[in-house]
């Protein structure tokens, strides 16, 4: 069983920036690929980002391509949203997720998903 716990949501002003980080526990952290979504109000889950169980390989959202890298420490079990440019629309709660496979990752079949850390970007 794997646990994830993200920190480091909050409210910011928009082209201000945030990290979030997500600590995962149960099991070796590099068995995993690891990714973030985001889920706004009275909208569907959304892909943000995914990374490789060793961190070589990274692909990101057309939405925040550019503003928003993930990346991950492998000695510290976690998993980093770094998010820069914030916009309004960028507000969501925001969830970490694990998967054996980054395939499956990125298409939302997670094995395993954190609580969520909201994150708030006003205009």
């Amino acid at each position: 069983q794997v646990q994830l716990t993200e920190s480091g949501g909050g409210l910011v002003q928009a082209g201000g920036s945030l990290r979030l980080s997500c600590v995962g526990s149960g099991r070796a952290f590099n068995s995993d690929a690891m990714g973030w979504f985001r889920q706004a109000p009275g909208k569907e889950r959304e892909f943000v980002a995914v990374i490789s169980r060793s961190g070589n390989i990274r692909y990101h959202a057309d939405s925040v391509k550019g503003r928003f890298t993930i990346s991950r420490d492998n000695a510290k079990n976690t998993v980093y949203l770094q998010m820069t440019s914030l916009k309004p629309e960028d507000t969501a709660v925001y969830y970490c997720a694990a998967d054996e496979s980054s395939i499956q990752l990125k298409a939302g079949r997670c094995d395993y998903w954190g609580q969520g850390t909201q994150v708030t970007v006003s205009s």
